[in-house]
């Protein structure tokens, strides 16, 4: 009970600052809606080019990206600031973190929520009601499980990407693009049908790490389509395994580097 307090009160700081300044909160408010419909209009402008992206069509495509933006909307919400971490490692922060009896990874998240992103939550699913709309899905029992079930697994998915990138300042405190090059990077390279990839990089990214079942085959699954690249249906159901791993070694990952951490002296 302690520690939900000491959470909560970690939580109302953090909104009594940000709205602090209101109107510098509105407006980073609804500058954040850029990033979603960026990725959205990118697809829109390819598709003016050609009627077909590796077979799949202006509202097919429309699904992929809305299930890859709104799964990133999720986890950048939650986790999102953990991108920070060279700068709490750096300045010390991470030293004051550490002497408080509470769980490092929670008190970081809390310290800065960016409730400045939620209206691009909105957004993002505004955009996969739209894209689901448009398109002629037969629904059953199992798609709509999926339907629930890949966006929830998409968040924690890229959720596990912010935290094993971060992982890496512990050891490379300038590390923040190369990490960028994962989650962000990952949720431009879900955001197309995997089959315009090819290849070892379609290979890897795609299946060795995972990619390419946050998005892309669960759409496959949704629309009742053959998999271009020849899985089989159920392969849109494999979303929730992949960031059950991805998760387990974010794990790892981070518990590693909190053991490896040594204090700024700060």
């Amino acid at each position: 009970m302690g520690e939900v307090q000491a959470y909560a009160a970690l939580l109302r700081g953090q909104f009594r600052s940000l709205t602090s300044y209101r109107a510098s909160f509105a407006v980073e408010l609804l500058s954040n809606i850029g990033g979603t419909a960026l990725d959205v209009l990118t697809v829109l402008v390819l598709f003016r080019a050609t009627r077909t992206v590796a077979g799949f069509s202006l509202t097919e495509g429309l699904l992929i990206v809305a299930l890859s933006s709104f799964g990133f909307a999720l986890a950048d919400f939650f986790v999102g600031n953990i991108d920070r971490m060279k700068d709490y490692v750096r300045t010390g922060t991470m030293d004051a973190v550490l002497v408080r009896p509470l769980a490092v990874l929670p008190q970081l998240v809390l310290m800065d929520l960016p409730v400045r992103k939620a209206l691009r939550l909105v957004v993002s699913g505004g955009v996969l009601v739209t894209a689901l709309r448009l398109n002629d899905i037969e629904w059953t029992a199992a798609r709509i499980l999926l339907l629930v079930l890949t966006p929830v697994a998409g968040a924690v998915f890229f959720a596990s990407i912010f935290v094993l990138s971060a992982s890496v300042a512990f050891w490379w405190i300038d590390s923040g693009e190369f990490g960028s090059a994962f989650t962000y990077g990952g949720r431009d390279f879900t955001s197309y049908p995997i089959a315009v990839y090819s290849g070892w990089f379609r290979a890897v990214f795609a299946y060795a790490m995972g990619f390419g079942f946050v998005a892309y085959q669960p759409a496959v699954a949704l629309l009742g389509r053959t998999d271009p690249l020849g899985l089989p249906a159920w392969a849109g159901f494999v979303s929730p395994l992949a960031a059950v791993i991805a998760a387990a070694v974010a794990a790892v990952g981070w518990r590693t580097g909190i053991r490896h951490y040594r204090s700024t002296g700060s």
